[in-house]
């Protein structure tokens, strides 16, 4: 059990008693927030300056790219450096790129490729998420309650992610991109100041250069051989690649289809995390009702089904509706994705497994790119037809892989030239 959480308390009030719990909270709220309002803002901005999809989904591709090369490499480092740290820097150094963008473009200078530069910045740091703040807050929980507990961070990144958007969209409309950076700068400052304060006990370790390729293979090693944690990188890797790709066509769908303002661009954005806020509070409350995969893999299946829909509505209204329901599915994805890996993993390789979930989702720009040329060489409409439709067969596939190898194979145990008995310390 966490320490200082009574026995017997279950649901919000236990998770909210956990000693750090709601700052850890917080601080991922807040980034998440700034992440998503910086992405429209960056698409509204590249759009009205170049009019061009593929400029969008290069500028939005860089905010994840650091999360492919880099996700891996940060599990390993977060297992050694104190995390709380790595948390702390990156936030901080968010808020400075953040800034950056906003003193150009209250200059008069500021160009698309100045924010892929930041974004790139930001992205890095990014790919420090779930080896830090995920695991950390896995550990403020006992074990009774972490699957909610992720399921309620989710559900708050389903609430940010719509948040996130609409504000971006007024605040681009209204204040200009200097603006739109400032608000992200004070708000990744906050987050700085509130990572200061969490209370984190961990127990350093030496950072040994030479191991960090041998750690990388016992992760992935390990990863492969568990049927549940390879089934939930395999969706992962495909949610990414062809579903939420679909956000770098938002900006150009919106204006150049349904000829609608800078605000209500926000507003297709966020129709999909109000439906994941629905289902993501559903889930807070009464847990899950299917086993992991089923949620993972049919949840990806909806989502992807509402993308091939988005290009074919007639209306903006439409547009928006059709994705409440998708919404449904990226709640029961997010909620399982981050819980499977807390609950089947040994502490003494789980930041290393975190950081191969980073790796993959850091899949999502070579989608978010694929999308990006798709649409420039068929259309739109036809781009998310195309990355849906093969997104459904890989899932499919996938899922029938997961469902044969589960229960049959025997978990790989723990690495033991990387556990804590092999080195002789206590597991961080």
């Amino acid at each position: 059990m966490a320490p200082g959480l009574r026995p017997g308390r279950s649901g919000a009030g236990g998770l909210a008693a956990a000693p750090g719990f709601l700052r850890l909270w917080t601080v991922g709220g807040l980034s998440n927030a700034m992440r998503q309002f910086e992405i429209l803002a960056a698409a509204l901005f590249t759009f009205d300056l170049t009019h061009s999809g593929l400029a969008v989904a290069v500028v939005s591709a860089c905010r994840n790219l650091p999360m492919l090369a880099f996700g891996a490499l940060a599990g390993v480092v977060s297992e050694s450096l104190d995390r709380k740290a790595i948390l702390v820097a990156a936030q901080a150094v968010s808020a400075a790129a953040s800034a950056s963008v906003a003193l150009l473009a209250a200059a008069g200078v500021a160009r698309p490729w100045e924010l892929a530069a930041a974004a790139l910045v930001s992205g890095t740091m990014w790919s420090t998420e779930g080896a830090t703040r995920r695991r950390m807050l896995g550990e403020t929980l006992p074990p009774a309650l972490v699957a909610r507990g992720f399921a309620f961070d989710s559900l708050t990144n389903a609430a940010v992610r719509m948040l996130g958007p609409l504000s971006a969209g007024v605040a681009f409309q209204t204040l200009g991109l200097a603006g739109a950076y400032a608000i992200s700068a004070t708000c990744y400052g906050v987050a700085t100041l509130l990572a200061l304060g969490v209370a984190h006990r961990q127990t350093p370790t030496r950072l040994r250069l030479a191991r960090v390729p041998r750690d990388l293979a016992e992760g992935f090693g390990y990863a492969r051989a568990h049927p549940v944690i390879a089934g939930v990188l395999g969706v992962t890797i495909a949610m990414n690649i062809f579903g939420f790709s679909y956000i770098a066509l938002v900006a150009p769908i919106a204006e150049r289809h349904f000829a609608v303002p800078a605000a209500l661009v926000g507003v297709l954005a966020a129709s999909e995390p109000v439906g994941a806020l629905i289902a993501g509070s559903w889930l807070t409350r009464r847990g899950a009702p299917f086993s992991g995969r089923l949620l993972m893999v049919g949840g990806t299946l909806l989502f992807l089904t509402t993308v091939a829909l988005l290009g074919r509505m007639p209306v903006f209204a439409l547009a928006c509706l059709v994705m409440v329901p998708g919404g449904f599915g990226t709640a029961s994805f997010s909620a399982m994705q981050t819980a499977l890996i807390a609950t089947h993993a040994p502490a003494e390789i789980r930041s290393r497994l975190f950081g191969l979930l980073t790796v993959c989702i850091g899949c999502g720009p070579l989608g978010i790119l694929a999308m990006g040329v798709l649409g420039h060489l068929i259309g739109d409409r036809a781009a998310l037809d195309v990355m849906a439709g093969v997104g459904m067969v890989v899932v499919l596939l996938l899922g029938r892989r997961w469902r044969r190898r589960e229960g049959a194979i025997v978990p790989a145990p723990p690495p033991r030239t990387g556990d804590a008995l092999a080195r002789g310390t206590n597991p961080g």
